[in-house]
């Protein structure tokens, strides 16, 4: 007979978890795992909210085990850890992304993007090594194998750093791996919500020159302005996306709503590359002759691996990067769900854990 999630492990712990497809979370207590050898066990400060935890709690993507208790953006302080641990000490701040286990014997796993391990494990909602469902960070403490725990830069925000465990690395990787982030490179991002406003903060970062692409003027000013983004188009309008035919070397897509595609290729240079970071319904339309007439590449990109996740936080710290938040008492977290839903927020929930998750 199975367990409950309340005594399969020998340490209590809580936080907030959906309990079906309705996806509203209420409190739970759970338990997590002693303290292995290579384990880091710390007190979560900050969580981010992804919209993905939104999908996970209402098993939109039809792959959750309930109770699904979200949350992948996570900062917090070292309380303790195994005897085997190397790089981490008590009291240390860290953080814990989208992983918190691989195969570690894969290619992708050698080439340090267990992003991409056929294995991986995810933070929440995934059965761990042991057999145990994984939970994330909507909870009072977190217990990971080293390798998937970061270090915190000193000068980076807690709060407003933590997105950057998803939405940052998200935005980076494909930055980096296609060669956008060199000066001068022309970098469009489409859709400007909570990895999209990181795109531009990080593309930024590395001297692009970039432009906003969206459907409407809505947030015009706040990507000129608050953003500091180069340029501005609605996509809708067909005179503005003459204007910038042929301008671009490559464009972050962020948008997982459908969309129309064909005018994205139009604004591409020769060799220019359409990565995609959002997860439509329905498959997208291409016609293969604006692909071949421009040499054009079209592809997508996962999260990143642990190395290039310390890289990116160290990037961040360096150049100010952070994410737009609001920060919200757990107590709010079906409102902002609500809200995440309808794009109601600029641009990223963060739960302050510490002070307001209160044990039962």
């Amino acid at each position: 007979m199975a367990k409950s999630p309340e005594s399969e492990h020998p340490i209590k712990a809580y936080g907030y978890a959906a309990r079906d497809t309705s996806g509203v979370l209420s409190p739970l207590t759970f338990s997590r795992r002693a303290t292995g050898d290579k384990d880091v066990r710390f007190k979560v400060l900050y969580c981010g909210i992804c919209h993905s935890d939104l999908h996970f709690a209402k098993n939109e993507w039809g792959m959750s085990t309930y109770p699904i208790l979200p949350g992948h953006e996570i900062v917090g302080v070292v309380t303790e850890v195994g005897t085997k641990v190397e790089k981490f000490k008590v009291g240390d701040t860290v953080g814990v992304g989208c992983l918190v286990g691989s195969c570690g014997s894969c290619q992708s796993c050698a080439n340090d993007l267990e992003s991409y391990c056929p294995k991986q494990i995810l933070t929440y909602g995934f059965l761990y090594h042991d057999g145990t469902l994984t939970y994330g960070g909507y909870s009072d403490h977190m217990v990971a194998d080293e390798h998937f725990v970061l270090r915190w830069p000193e000068n980076l925000p807690l709060d407003s750093g933590a997105p950057l465990l998803c939405a940052g690395i998200t935005t980076y990787s494909p930055l980096r791996h296609f060669g956008l982030d060199k000066p001068g490179m022309k970098v469009g991002v489409v859709g400007l919500g909570g990895l999209g406003h990181v795109a531009v903060k990080f593309a930024k970062a590395f001297g692009a020159e970039v432009t906003v692409i969206s459907t409407s003027s809505a947030k015009k000013q706040e990507a000129l302005q608050g953003l500091k983004a180069d340029h501005f188009i609605v996509s809708k309008d067909p005179e503005q996306m003459q204007c910038a035919a042929s301008s671009l070397d490559g464009i972050i897509d962020t948008v997982s709503a459908s969309h129309p595609i064909e005018p994205l290729l139009s604004v591409l240079k020769q060799d220019g590359k359409l990565v995609f970071l959002g997860v439509p319904e329905k498959p997208i339309e291409i016609s293969t002759y604006s692909l071949i007439m421009g040499r054009k590449i079209v592809t997508g990109s996962a999260t990143g691996g642990l190395k290039e996740t310390q890289e990116m936080l160290d990037f961040a710290a360096k150049h100010g990067v952070t994410a737009d938040i609001e920060l919200i008492p757990i107590d709010y977290v079906n409102t902002a769900m609500d809200r995440v839903l309808k794009s109601d927020v600029r641009y990223r929930f963060v739960i302050d854990v510490a002070n307001t998750l209160k044990a039962p």
